[in-house]
């Protein structure tokens, strides 16, 4: 069955580059993105990771942790690891999960028969610290992801689950966002946004980023 926003993610023991993970105990009180790649030493996965890794301490500052999967074995995951910092010119600074079973695939529905019946799609979860699924992707195996999308989305969780707010179409850190509606009290909208707000319409009413 697929996953679910606000569904608790499965556990699993699996190998990796760096030992064996238990997935729970390693996220531990961080937020986690966990990303599947098709298979190893192919060219769009290699500039995820290479990416991924190079945008190692924009992820640190927000208490995330990555995690990659292919569905080959650590043995291929380290011999790819060379390619990847060779012609990325970074060091790979997280894990790749080894899914030769499938086990993780096939409990993250990472496979899609009717795109390909052995590899995986490209997959993104982003898991919070209470292990439940706030955001997938989808992406078809020829298109690579765009990482800074995945941090403006983190962003966007990370301020909305502290503050009464929402955030904005092509909302970037530091901008105006919205007031949630449920919020009608004048005395509330004064305490909580004391920088005060614009009403365009009673349910879009626009307020400076509370935490900047």
């Amino acid at each position: 069955m697929a996953l679910r926003l606000g569904d608790t993610v499965p556990d699993f023991k699996q190998n990796s580059t760096h030992g064996e993970i238990s997935f729970h105990d390693w996220a531990g009180d961080s937020w986690v993105v966990l990303f599947s790649h098709p298979a190893d030493y192919t060219p769009v996965c290699t500039t995820e990771l290479g990416q991924v890794a190079k945008l190692k301490p924009e992820f640190d500052k927000r208490n995330v942790k990555t995690l990659a999967l292919s569905v080959d074995d650590v043995d291929s995951h380290k011999g790819w690891v060379g390619d990847i910092e060779e012609t990325q010119s970074t060091s790979m600074n997280y894990p790749i999960l080894a899914d030769p079973d499938r086990k993780i695939s096939d409990l993250y529905d990472m496979i899609h028969p009717n795109a390909n019946n052995t590899l995986t799609v490209r997959s993104v979860f982003i898991i919070d610290p209470e292990k439940k699924l706030r955001l997938t992707f989808t992406y078809p195996a020829s298109t690579g992801r765009n990482f800074d999308e995945i941090l403006r989305v983190i962003d966007s969780l990370q301020l909305t689950d502290n503050y009464k707010v929402a955030t904005p179409a092509n909302w970037t850190d530091g901008h105006d966002v919205v007031i949630v509606p449920s919020i009608k009290d004048p005395e509330e909208l004064k305490e909580r946004f004391p920088k005060g707000y614009e009403e365009i319409k009673p349910y879009l009413r626009m307020t400076p980023q509370p935490d900047k």
